[in-house]
């Protein structure tokens, strides 16, 4: 039978020559399939059509531990502080209008529609009110928020586990949106005349003698061994080896930058291609209704975070890349970036660091508005 790690070296290295095969059949594939949303979907087939389950594989552990460790030193090794201010503060308040929404969107909603069965009768007799703040922990601040807010709310585990399923749904149902949507971002500047559209500053360039790529490579391994070694919390690891990374990309002289980006561009194919192992086309058992009201949620968040992007004039492509470091984190949102621009790669894993840092908060106020003004 076929390891989760067969198949993800098959997906890495399928994906990887696809992208570089000139066929025009294979190109029409790929401006509508990313290489990285291949990787992540090719996994998934291949579980579905074995009928096996490989969310639980230990693969996860690796990639959690090694491999999404060093695509974020590598990405954040590819960036200089200066061109990082090129991002500017209208990204970053988008990103922030984004979570606010999030946060609040169920608590305005419910106050507005507090008649209605979904709120009186799922949200407040069944105790669906209480799978909320989970959702908010996830969404912005990723698993770690996600279990902690479900301790604070004390969510009982029927509901948590609907929660649970809901939520893989529509993210992954998210990603594939947001991959199509950041493709659209020269037709949503021109239809809402945006005329911030430039775009960051360059990557350092290149320039005398550069680090050997194995002697880089090597580096960007030690840091992570030793990040493993002394560390012990994923969102702890994260901010480290991100701050490490940034010290490499500004203090080290013949550092090498192109190498550091092409490296962490693939090492986001292969986290996408173990998060693939996870996705699963079979669901469970849930509220309708409340699914409704998780699909309204998610869509609301996308259109008002629009709409702030054109009250800021700011291009439309940080309006995806904003939301899925919201929603998505850290694998998922430099991953939907690359699908436009893998020099912007490094500003969605610092969003999508702020995310995992405020996820928690976010998520308390949740719960404090909901306990006031919902229950």
């Amino acid at each position: 039978m076929l390891t989760p790690w067969l198949i993800s070296i098959f997906t890495v290295f399928a994906v990887y020559f696809l992208d570089r095969w000139e066929n025009r059949h294979i190109k029409s594939l790929f401006d509508w399939i990313p290489a990285i949303l291949l990787a992540y979907i090719i996994p998934a087939i291949i579980s579905y059509l074995l009928n096996v389950d490989y969310s639980q594989s230990e693969i996860h552990d690796y990639s959690k531990d090694y491999f999404i460790p060093l695509a974020i030193i590598a990405v954040m090794s590819s960036l200089s502080l200066s061109q990082l201010k090129a991002i500017g503060w209208k990204p970053i308040a988008l990103f922030v209008a984004g979570s606010m929404f999030i946060a609040m969107f169920p608590v305005l909603l419910g106050i507005g529609l507090l008649d209605t069965e979904l709120i009186s009768k799922t949200l407040i007799d069944e105790g669906y009110w209480k799978g909320i703040p989970p959702i908010v922990g996830s969404w912005i601040g990723g698993s770690t928020s996600q279990l902690v807010l479900k301790e604070l709310v004390e969510c009982p585990e029927n509901i948590f586990l609907s929660v649970l399923v809901m939520d893989n749904i529509l993210v992954n149902i998210w990603t594939i949106l947001m991959f199509q949507t950041i493709k659209k971002s020269g037709f949503l500047n021109s239809r809402f005349n945006i005329s911030d559209v430039a775009m960051p500053e360059e990557m350092r360039t290149d320039s005398g003698s550069k680090m050997a790529p194995l002697l880089c490579a090597l580096v960007l391994l030690g840091c992570v061994f030793l990040g493993n070694l002394i560390i012990g919390s994923f969102i702890v690891k994260v901010v480290v080896l991100s701050v490490v990374g940034l010290l490499l990309s500004n203090f080290v002289r013949q550092w090498n930058f192109s190498f550091a980006l092409k490296a962490g561009a693939i090492l986001i194919i292969v986290v996408m291609a173990v998060l693939g192992l996870k996705l699963q086309f079979a669901t469970l058992g849930f509220d309708i209704s409340f699914l409704g009201f998780l699909i309204v949620w998610l869509l609301g968040h996308f259109i008002f975070m629009m709409i702030i992007a054109k009250l800021l004039n700011v291009n439309m492509a940080w309006v995806p890349i904003a939301s899925m470091a919201n929603v998505g984190g850290i694998a998922t949102a430099p991953a939907v970036t690359a699908a436009y621009e893998k020099k912007w790669m490094p500003h969605a894993i610092v969003l999508a660091i702020l995310s995992m840092a405020t996820g928690t908060f976010w998520g308390m106020l949740t719960i404090y508005l909901l306990q006031h003004f919902l229950v």
